[in-house]
């Protein structure tokens, strides 16, 4: 492992304590899975799309992931990051009234998406995804946010479901080490002390169905090494109040408002695009996507 990353944003305090939800406000969650966020750090199997929408919504993303993988750039399976600004039927995703309606009732009315990043491991694929909490190098704070993990495909233990480390948001911000992008790994990060973290809840989901979690909560997968494909995609919602450090303006460009919004304008707010640019982003490819 390389040097340990401290993660202070040159010196930038930023809050990063988890805020428990209060139940009674909830409107589709129920008053037990608000609590079982506030106690574990997630919400599981909650119902998206019926049989029929994830079938085609399953045929929409072959189309896409073909689309990169075939591409003739350095893209890869979990290249797809922030395409809903040129790709319609991802931005319609991260509009969809159900799901906002979910995370409002963890994060409240004024919602904005700021990411979406879908992580396709494809069949033996050899890519793990560290252990670790997206809070510590999400350059935000306060730390309010909360990330919708949409299943694509169905997922079980044979083809790499995401795995979470139960209670473990409530440990505040942990100390991450820096892991070499040599073709294992998609992130280059792992929380320190990683393998004592052995009472983890497997998330298994079916193809429509969504879990949330909160950027603090310990979360990775190990690599694909069946023959079926393991896709999903992360849409990341965060309360309107919270604020990018000073010198991370480039991570706020990517936002849409939804719920009520951020009626102060600080987040910019990208409008449906027409039709679908795949290739758009051609260009970008980094350590979110395991290229070096």
């Amino acid at each position: 492992m390389a040097d340990r990353d401290v993660f202070d944003f040159e010196g930038t305090e930023r809050d990063l304590r988890f805020r428990p939800v209060d139940p009674r406000g909830a409107q589709c969650l129920t008053s037990a899975q608000v609590e079982h966020f506030n106690e574990r750090g997630f919400v599981p199997r909650l119902p998206l799309f019926d049989p029929d929408e994830a079938a085609d919504f399953r045929h929409y993303m072959d189309w896409l992931i073909d689309e990169v993988v075939s591409a003739d750039d350095r893209r890869n399976s979990y290249s797809i990051n922030n395409y809903h600004q040129f790709c319609q039927r991802l931005h319609d995703l991260v509009t969809n009234p159900s799901l906002v309606a979910y995370v409002q009732d963890i994060l409240g009315p004024e919602l904005v998406c700021w990411s979406t990043h879908a992580f396709c491991k494809l069949p033996n694929d050899g890519m793990d995804i560290p252990l670790h909490q997206d809070a510590v190098y999400w350059p935000f704070t306060p730390t309010r946010s909360v990330t919708a993990w949409l299943a694509i495909d169905d997922v079980d233990e044979e083809n790499s479901a995401m795995r979470f480390a139960p209670g473990s948001h409530l440990n505040g911000p942990m100390a991450h080490d820096i892991v070499p992008l040599d073709g294992t790994v998609v992130l280059n990060r792992r929380v320190v002390d990683h393998k004592r973290f052995t009472d983890t809840y497997r998330n298994d989901l079916g193809a429509g169905q969504v879990s949330l979690h909160t950027d603090l909560l310990l979360h990775g997968s190990p690599p694909n090494t069946s023959n079926r494909r393991r896709c999903g995609i992360t849409v990341r919602y965060l309360a309107a109040e919270v604020r990018a450090v000073a010198g991370s303006e480039d991570w706020i460009k990517a936002a849409v408002h939804v719920g009520a919004g951020d009626p102060g304008g600080y987040w910019p707010n990208r409008r449906q695009p027409e039709g679908e640019d795949a290739h758009r982003l051609s260009q970008f490819s980094g350590g979110f996507d395991g290229n070096r």
